[in-house]
């Protein structure tokens, strides 16, 4: 059992807590029973580390199967976790890469995406890609600036839809518009000067959403890539809608539409 926090796999999970050290190990963190087994067999669990609780209470076995398992004393392992109450597990995965290129090059008639320049806030991000993976959305592209998706608070607000979709980093939006309206794919924007209803729009093809960052919106260079400008209906005294709601609202339109 694992007692010590200068114990070297202690000290390579809490380097995983910055993006710095999760780039540069191109690993990440996966906590909790649920999340930990949800992942999928195509991805690479370098470890598992399990407190002394867990371990007495659950069958551990199954998971010794795919990779190592360290069982870390309670209260190290409260330390080391990122959440307030722990359950007591944790996997350190290989994160899978998949390139700007290798979606684009693979999108067919119909597909649809979400856009987001510059959103910062973990629990949308990961709200958005958990509602992006309900409704069979293609993929993801966040623009430079946006929070890193392997940022623990996201993914634990994918609730493990960050297996099940591709999100693509650091895309230059520029360059993603020109490619996927090349492939006829129409790009929409949820924007103040949006003179219709995104329900007045065909989305049955292919199509694309672009979100704003949380405070700001979209700045004007981004804004002007759309196709069209977009409106949701606002019925009641609020000004906006929250990022990840409104891309919600968005994308439940294209699933409305094709059902």
């Amino acid at each position: 059992m694992i007692e010590s926090s200068q114990n070297k796999t202690i000290k390579l999970i809490n380097s995983l807590k910055t993006k710095k050290d999760r780039d540069r190990l191109e690993l990440f963190v996966a906590e909790g029973l649920r999340f930990v087994e949800e992942i999928p067999n195509d991805y690479e669990i370098v470890l598992y580390a399990v407190s002394k609780s867990f371990s007495d209470e659950y069958d551990v076995a199954m998971f010794e199967k795919r990779a190592v398992l360290y069982v870390v004393e309670d209260k190290l392992f409260k330390e080391i976790s990122d959440t307030s109450n722990p359950q007591g597990i944790l996997a350190v995965i290989k994160q899978k890469k998949i390139s700007f290129e290798q979606v684009i090059d693979s999108v067919e008639e119909n597909e649809f995406f979400i856009m987001a320049e510059e959103l910062n806030d973990p629990g949308n991000l990961g709200t958005i890609v958990r509602t992006a993976d309900a409704c069979g959305c293609n993929g993801v592209f966040l623009s430079k600036g946006s929070v890193d998706v392997y940022n623990p608070k996201v993914l634990r607000s994918t609730m493990g839809s960050v297996f099940h979709i591709p999100v693509i980093s650091d895309v230059d939006l520029e360059e993603c518009s020109r490619r996927l309206k090349a492939k006829n794919i129409a790009i929409y924007a949820a924007h103040l000067q949006g003179q219709q209803y995104v329900y007045s729009f065909n989305l049955t093809n292919g199509c694309a959403f672009i979100v704003g960052n949380e405070a700001r919106g979209l700045s004007e260079k981004i804004a002007k890539l759309a196709d069209v400008y977009v409106k949701i209906p606002m019925l009641g005294k609020a000004e906006s809608l929250n990022a990840s709601i409104a891309a919600g609202v968005l994308m439940y339109e294209v699933v409305r539409q094709r059902l």
